[in-house]
């Protein structure tokens, strides 16, 4: 994967550097009155009106540029500085505002970064990225400026990345490098040895595949600090199986390794830190496809947990190799398990591409959740756990079926059909996300997306930063 240079840090010296300043679209016509007949008229010629994510570039007399003008919806919508970068010409620039804190600088210089993202492993990119965007030493957090772009590239990077090239062991590459950069215990548990470690949901799923199933299991940090586990689903690319997806719901389906990407990312960004927890991440990977050995509709898979599952439907593959992982989770006790995965499209029917479900048993725990991720204007919202749909998944043969037996509250009947497998005692939040963008905006273009990352990282930062030993 190629990492692009988003930041220079220190322009030379004797270097212009131009002004980004930020007006608020309530306060333009304040802060025009107050500005030179020049600036006034040319502001009139280019019809700038400080509406979200619009920019206007003010020449000095000599027709060079001198400032760039950058309006934004309020105080807090940092992501229009993500407009910038590849629309700006090569030069230096820095953010001007005398009246924001560090974290509004910080939010805004990661937007920036963010912005100049593109995915370059396949296609040339004639209109690179020359803009640059200085850090000044003191003012804010660098290493948390770079480490979160650096990050949310990488999880992007893998999603975006075909399923030819992304497959199960391909994607362990890339874990088993995480866990080496850091000096995390990576163990992979793969094909056959899946049974003889009583994974057989992870290994059932994967079957039909020419690339192996696999589980990755990494630990990270001292075993005195309070343990932590993320749980990421792997399907690296979902036919649906069996009961195949017409091309429509197929062609995007490299994407439904998301949740893997996303507790990489996660795993990166709490190492980087050194945050002081316990880390354990488990990740089943497989290609749930169409072959004489895959899985069918009417099997009964015995789990992990000893729950039998009646196959309603192999295209609800995700929720039965994460009913192992989950299980698997449990049996060390952490304090707390969060997993993440492209699991239902009736999450992203009901909240939209834009929208994060969020399910837990925990009021507590997801308000907590929220108000961090609300704060990185990264939108999470609680759906039910409402236990009485649990008749919906009722089976006649098995312990529980793996797919509702209507078509309603798809995204709660797979997150009451995911606590299964989940310790009561056990505090658990689980995250049914879309893990890609369908529309350009300012930051975020199409494609791959990390998903409420900041705002996890700075729940877990938050909760458990000051815990223990590091």
């Amino acid at each position: 994967m190629i990492m692009q240079n988003i930041y220079f840090i220190n322009a030379p010296l004797d270097t212009k550097v131009i002004s980004i300043i930020p007006i608020a679209t309530s306060v333009f016509s304040e802060w025009l009155n107050k500005q030179s007949v020049r600036i006034k008229n040319w502001i009139n010629i280019c019809k700038f009106s400080a509406k979200e994510a619009t920019f206007c570039l003010i020449p000095n007399d000599n027709g060079n540029l001198e400032q760039v003008l950058l309006g934004i919806k309020d105080e807090n919508d940092f992501w229009s500085f993500g407009c910038l970068p590849r629309e700006l010409k090569e030069g230096y620039y820095k953010i001007y505002n005398e009246n924001w804190s560090k974290e509004q600088l910080e939010r805004a210089l990661i937007a920036w970064g963010l912005g100049g993202y593109k995915f370059l492993n396949y296609k040339k990119i004639e209109n690179s990225c020359d803009a640059k965007l200085q850090i000044l030493t003191g003012l804010c957090d660098e290493k948390k400026i770079t480490e979160t772009v650096k990050t949310i590239f990488f999880v992007r990077d893998l999603i975006n990345t075909p399923a030819e090239d992304m497959t199960p062991a391909k994607l362990a590459e890339f874990a088993k490098q995480l866990a080496s950069n850091f000096s995390a215990d990576f163990q992979e548990i793969i094909g056959d040895d899946l049974i003889r470690h009583n994974l057989p949901a992870v290994f059932t799923v994967g079957k039909g595949s020419a690339n192996a199933p696999r589980l990755l299991d990494i630990h990270w940090g001292n075993v005195k600090n309070p343990k932590i586990t993320l749980v990421g689903k792997g399907v690296c690319f979902d036919s649906g199986g069996l009961d195949l997806k017409p091309a429509s719901g197929m062609s995007a389906m490299k994407k439904d390794m998301a949740g893997a990407a996303h507790v990489l990312g996660l795993a990166q960004l709490i190492m980087s830190f050194n945050l002081p927890i316990n880390l354990r991440v488990i990740i089943p990977l497989v290609e749930n496809l169409v072959s004489g050995s895959s899985y069918k509709p009417g099997d009964v898979i015995k789990t992990r947990k000893g729950l039998t599952v009646e196959v309603t439907n192999t295209d609800a593959e995700g929720r039965l190799i994460l009913a192992d992982a989950l299980t698997y989770a449990c049996e060390e006790n952490p304090e707390l398990i969060i997993d993440i995965a492209t699991l239902t499209g009736a999450a992203k029917v009901a909240l939209g591409a834009e929208i994060a479900a969020l399910f837990t048993s925990s009021d507590n725990l997801a308000k907590e959740i929220i108000e961090n991720c609300n704060a990185e204007s990264e939108p999470v919202w609680q759906l039910p756990m409402y236990s009485p749909y649990k008749e919906m998944l009722k089976s006649s043969i098995a312990d529980v079926a793996n797919c509702g037996s209507g078509p309603y509250a798809g995204a709660v009947t797979a997150a009451l059909f995911l606590q299964e497998f989940v310790d009561k005692n056990m505090e658990w939040a689980h995250f049914d996300i879309m893990g890609s963008n369908i529309t350009n905006r300012p930051g975020r273009p199409i494609g791959g997306e990390a998903v409420c990352l900041r705002g996890l990282f700075k729940f877990i930062q938050q909760r458990f930063g000051k815990s223990c030993e590091s």
